[in-house]
């Protein structure tokens, strides 16, 4: 699995880089506080939740090596994310803190669920390059395949019958697939 460049940020945290933590803050802090706050939190509880993301993902860079292979807004929302869920979930009960286990098994489950993201966004990754080098007639009929258009609509539009659609629309599809299959071996 390739690291992502933003894995610097990581880095940055590992070492207490002054620069690259104000850069975290001046960056995704307020993607967070929209978050919280268009989903029943405070301003005050952003704060909390973003700093306790930074410490969780400290402790997962210090103690397990963690290796970013998504981007970093991206892995930092969902920590956040799930951080809030848990916390409404809870809301209600008495008891207000998570457990030391409880914690370390939210943040096992938001690991491998970046993990997942990070598999999806390279296969997308890998279907979008691939689409690039077909033909620009391809790239047509698959494009306006993917609109939810009737086949029928698509074939009038681009001056073609119906079945020569289906059947080219076949055969592009065979290519991006062949494409796809060779980068993968």
């Amino acid at each position: 699995m390739a690291i992502h460049p933003d894995q610097r940020f990581i880095g940055g945290l590992l070492a207490n880089d002054g620069p690259t933590v104000d850069e975290i803050y001046r960056k995704y802090a307020g993607t967070i506080r929209n978050f919280i706050c268009k989903n029943g939190g405070s301003e005050d509880d952003a704060a909390d939740i973003f700093q306790e993301a930074l410490i969780d993902l400290y402790n997962q860079a210090r103690y397990k090596d963690l290796q970013l292979s998504c981007p970093f807004e991206a892995f930092l929302l969902l920590v956040c994310k799930r951080k809030w869920y848990t916390i409404q979930k809870k809301k209600g009960l008495h008891r207000v803190t998570n457990s030391t286990e409880e914690v370390s098994l939210v943040g096992e489950d938001v690991f491998a669920r970046a993990e997942q993201l990070a598999a999806e966004e390279s296969r997308a990754r890998l279907f979008l390059e691939q689409f690039a080098r077909l033909a620009d007639k391809c790239k047509e009929i698959l494009t306006l395949s993917l609109t939810g258009e009737a086949q029928e609509k698509i074939a009038e539009r681009l001056g073609v019958t119906y079945g020569y659609l289906r059947k080219k629309k076949s055969e592009c599809m065979a290519t991006l697939l062949s494409y796809i299959q060779a980068q993968k071996l």
